[in-house]
């Protein structure tokens, strides 16, 4: 089969590979129908993921078709359509049971494109299959479902729910990226004050207006501490969401937020960030991290089946399978394209 190969970073192929096969009775084997570019994608390419070796298959987002299980898989069928979730739960580990998968230490996890060969391939291997996959609801499109296997959980669960916005919060998003757009279409949910989007590329303000903020500051051209002063009568907001994952974008987020705020850092970072408890240490601000953990997926799947959340003005280019290097290009250089999530179909 092919696939698309990382070989260190700022190198990656799309490639002949060996076909994936069952090696533990809990596996299925999906054949990928859709897929997707993640921003940590582009952080594994620039070498800010250890655990990615050369001649790995890159990605974690898929929706596909079930064509072998092991002995083990009770739920899922050979032929059934399928979300692959970006994160793998073995189900019965302790974090499992608490519903912490992203830090499952019974074999899953963030393994996929990670650990493991990932899903940027015509088949995949995925572990876990009765734990780690949904089945495809009616009148949800596979594009609108490949939303949900990672970005919009990410935004919601990290950025919102780690945040605790509550309605009449003025809500800081730093970074309008997917995820970014993801954690003002969720907060939206919470009737927020505001929703401030921040970032340098005009094209993607302009889209965080379409996801649901109602302020927008580009931070090549405007202070948005002063922004933000004036909008908070000088008192900061109450949630900062970091999106990026850099230390710059880090640092402000932590620089907007009023005393007993409370900060949520999505962003994947690759280098240490300064963190200034000289000034924070005193203000009862609460900081918080993490990994999606997609507990929250069952519910986004009944919201975006309802169309109480539009998951579809997501998607902004469409690739087949084999043009995975100019989908790369195009993904990357989104203050360009104005590239969102593009989307690459196989055959």
């Amino acid at each position: 089969m092919k696939a698309l190969v990382y070989h260190g970073p700022g190198q990656k192929a799309w490639e002949d590979v060996p076909d994936p096969h069952i090696q533990a009775d809990t596996d299925a084997i999906v054949k990928v129908d859709v897929t997707t570019i993640c921003g940590t994608d582009l952080h594994i390419l620039k070498g800010d993921v250890p655990a990615m070796v050369d001649g790995r298959i890159i990605g974690h987002e898929a929706v596909g078709t079930v064509e072998e299980i092991g002995s083990g898989v009770k739920n899922v069928r050979v032929g059934d359509h399928v979300l692959v979730s970006c994160i793998t739960a073995c189900g019965s580990c302790r974090f499992c049971r608490e519903g912490r998968y992203g830090q499952c230490i019974g074999g899953g996890g963030w393994i996929l494109g990670n650990e493991i060969d990932g899903v940027q391939a015509e088949y995949a291997r995925v572990p876990f299959a009765d734990t780690s996959t949904y089945p495809a609801p009616d009148r949800v499109s596979d594009e609108e479902l490949l939303m949900l296997a990672d970005i919009v959980p990410t935004g919601y669960e990290v950025g919102v729910l780690n945040g605790h916005v509550t309605p009449g919060d003025v809500v800081a998003v730093v970074g309008a990226g997917p995820v970014g757009l993801s954690a003002i279409m969720g907060s939206r949910l919470y009737s927020p004050a505001h929703v401030v989007a921040i970032d340098l590329a005009d094209s993607r303000l302009e889209a965080a207006k379409r996801f649901g903020a109602d302020v927008t500051v580009n931070n090549a051209r405007e202070d948005p501490q002063a922004v933000l002063a004036e909008l908070t009568g000088g008192l900061g907001v109450d949630v900062a969401i970091e999106a990026v994952g850099i230390p710059a974008t880090f640092e402000l987020a932590a620089s907007l937020v009023r005393p007993v705020g409370r900060i949520a850092n999505i962003g994947v970072h690759g280098e240490p960030a300064m963190l200034h408890l000289e000034t924070l240490w005193a203000r009862d601000v609460t900081i918080t991290t993490g990994l999606v953990d997609t507990y929250s997926t069952p519910s986004l799947l009944s919201i975006v089946t309802s169309r109480q959340l539009d998951v579809d003005r997501f998607i902004t280019h469409h690739f087949a399978l084999d043009q995975f290097v100019d989908a790369y290009d195009v993904f990357a250089k989104a203050g360009e394209t104005g590239a969102l999530k593009v989307i690459l179909t196989g055959t």
